[in-house]
């Protein structure tokens, strides 16, 4: 987006170090990512050292809590969901007797007295036996559904007796042992001990690990440590001298591409009527200050006309000149610019003549690459437009309100707006003369 004063970004040195930037390619840009993430590393060293330093005391009692915490955690080493299973154990194993006596009751009534144990009195007919007889009063008809049937009591069989099994090996897993129930009790009351200091409500065990690993992690950030300094300072050292070589190498790049950079943009401003425009980078290194983006102040100087000095761009342009030296600096980047669509509103301020007939040329050579969309009043542009649209504004009609229409204009039509905008009639034979011969200079030009 260009707006009508947006030629002022070009005052702003990050702007012309940026456009400088650009121009010096992928692997510049690359190196200059590479350069912003060693400053912030170096930048982050030597604040972390600092605050280390100058808060010791502060820092040491804060790292004696969290570490009474992380040891206390370490000396009980709960596991994940462990409270969960132990609060299952401990209901399990004082409820033993009676878990037993319901599996008991529940294995016998399905299988029967299969074990012996009660010694030979009458027990009841078990599910098992009874499904088997009425299997067997079934299997042999010769009905198809009762056949069908039949084999549906035997497959129940089969579930009953695998439901018994697993019954059984549910008594036998059953812990009755009163000092396994202590041992579970104390271990619980550990880790409830645990969860009441570390964790929030409802969190448990895994409120107490995520204290633990939030801990550990604070705690090397307050390590005041002889070794843990010496070791921040060598990463400070090391971020440092990555930032140096970068910055170095960037300069270099930078004054590499300015030259090239500044032919490039000559060129286009001498085919805007600025023939005798020169443009110059001035680039002041400062090693020992390096910044976010870099060790360069960079400044785009113009000399606008022979015997002038070279000055900074907003101080030695005219407005109109301005907007020329934006247009230029488009241009050149026109093949590498990955925007799709690019919008200048009144980008000819302050121009008129032959160089108004060079800004369309160079718009119409950006629509080439891109979508391009004017705003202009200068029929020396306008005429270089692939399609010409009209804004107009109707008069308030008495009811506050005002209307704004937009429409296209083609073959004569186009021709009278255009005479319309050199002579402000757009009837005149002269003037659709003129606007005839700037369309067909238009059409020309764009091939």
């Amino acid at each position: 987006m260009h707006g009508q004063t947006d030629q002022l970004r070009l005052s702003r040195p990050a702007e012309q170090r940026r456009a400088l930037d650009r121009y010096a390619g992928p692997e510049h840009l690359a190196a200059l990512e590479s350069y912003r993430e060693a400053h912030d590393r170096w930048r982050a060293a030597v604040a972390d050292l600092e605050r280390r330093q100058t808060q010791a005391r502060e820092l040491a009692q804060a790292a004696e809590v969290l570490r009474h915490g992380l040891e206390e955690i370490e000396a009980v080493a709960p596991e994940p969901g462990e409270d969960e299973v132990l609060a299952t154990q401990v209901k399990r194993l004082s409820d033993a007797d009676a878990l037993r006596a319901a599996a008991d009751e529940a294995r016998l009534a399905l299988v029967g007295d299969v074990t012996g144990d009660l010694g030979g009195e009458e027990a009841p007919q078990d599910a098992t036996a009874a499904l088997a007889i009425a299997e067997r009063s079934l299997a042999g008809s010769d009905d198809p559904t009762l056949v069908m049937l039949a084999q549906d009591l035997a497959d129940a069989v089969a579930v009953v007796s695998d439901v018994a099994g697993q019954l059984a090996g549910y008594v036998a897993d059953l812990d009755a042992d009163p000092a396994r129930l202590a041992e579970v009790l104390d271990r619980r009351a550990l880790i409830t001990g645990l969860v009441r200091k570390y964790a929030d409500v409802g969190e448990g065990v895994g409120g107490v690990l995520a204290w633990a690993a939030d801990a550990a992690q604070r705690l090397a950030q307050l390590d005041v440590s002889d070794e843990a300094l010496a070791q921040l300072a060598a990463e400070r050292d090391a971020a440092r001298a990555e930032v140096d070589a970068l910055g170095a190498e960037i300069s270099a790049g930078r004054r590499s591409a300015a030259e090239g950079f500044a032919a490039e943009v000559g060129r286009e401003l001498a085919g805007l009527a600025m023939k005798s425009a020169r443009v110059s980078f001035s680039i002041d290194s400062h090693p020992d200050e390096p910044g976010p983006e870099g060790i360069d102040t960079v400044a785009l100087l113009l000399a606008a006309h022979p015997g002038a000095p070279a000055r900074p761009v907003h101080k030695g342009a005219s407005g109109g000149e301005l907007s020329r030296v934006m247009l230029a600096i488009e241009v050149v980047f026109a093949g590498a610019d990955p925007v799709p669509v690019m919008v200048f509103d009144e980008v000819d301020a302050g121009v008129g003549g032959q160089a108004a007939g060079e800004i369309g040329r160079r718009l119409a050579r950006l629509a080439r690459q891109h979508q391009v969309v004017v705003v202009t009043h200068l029929a020396q542009v306008a005429a270089f437009a692939d399609t010409h649209l009209v804004v107009d504004k109707s008069p308030d009609t008495g009811a506050g309100v005002t209307a704004t229409d937009i429409r296209a204009v083609e073959d004569d039509d186009r021709v009278r707006e255009l005479a319309r905008m050199l002579s402000g009639l757009a009837d005149s034979d002269t003037g659709q003369a003129h606007a005839r011969e700037l369309l067909a200079v238009a059409a020309e030009a764009r091939g």
